[in-house]
């Protein structure tokens, strides 16, 4: 059976994501779990996450999860969402606080002038667009173009343009998923995405990275 850790660092949607990867794949066990030995010993990992950049990071450290997510970052089929998807990267505007450093790169807020000019409020709420740059097992049966649903006011810049797997346009234009080798991750929020979502979870359950 395989085995699906929902790292629970006290800061994300788990139970909504928990309930979505069990309804895409009722085989599967899933754990919603603070233990960094059991995040290490599943088979797959999800990292979801909502607030603020500065929480999330003391409250993974403090549970020392930070040092399980980064080892399964290295090899296992691993998901990021939102918040799972900023930590990712060196360093973020919010706090001005350290990353994980797993992917270069910062995390910027929405400049206030261009959205202020353009009469759009931060955070960014809603459904939206996301353009699939290129082909990847977690975007099979998802038109491209297929909307998504967003809750942030901060986006992820990677150093790496080979590593942006979708991107959005919100008064500018952002990157909204990433993927690397066995990483995927998303700025939006795949299960509250309607059957867009779910398919993409249920691709992230059959993924066998090369």
């Amino acid at each position: 059976m395989t085995t699906v850790a929902v790292v629970d660092y006290g800061m994300g949607n788990l139970r909504s994501v928990a309930k979505a990867i069990e309804h895409v794949a009722p085989g599967a066990e899933i754990l919603v779990t603070a233990d960094p030995a059991a995040v290490r010993a599943a088979d797959r990992v999800v990292v979801p996450g909502q607030g603020a950049m500065p929480d999330c990071m003391r409250e993974l450290k403090a549970r020392g999860l930070d040092a399980a997510v980064i080892d399964a970052a290295r090899g296992k089929p691993f998901l990021g969402i939102c918040i799972g998807l900023q930590m990712l990267f060196e360093h973020s505007e919010e706090g001005e606080v350290e990353g994980l450093s797993i992917l270069p790169g910062r995390v910027r807020r929405f400049p206030r002038d261009v959205m202020a000019a353009q009469q759009l409020k931060v955070p960014h709420m809603g459904w939206n667009e996301v353009s699939q740059a290129d082909a990847h097992p977690l975007w099979s049966g998802i038109a491209d173009g297929a909307r998504f649903y967003f809750v942030h006011s901060y986006y992820v810049e990677p150093a790496s343009p080979e590593s942006i797997a979708g991107s959005t346009t919100y008064g500018i234009g952002f990157t909204s998923a990433v993927a690397r080798a066995n990483i995927f991750a998303t700025q939006f929020h795949p299960e509250k995405s309607a059957q867009a979502g779910l398919r993409l979870l249920a691709n992230f359950m059959d993924w066998k990275p090369a």
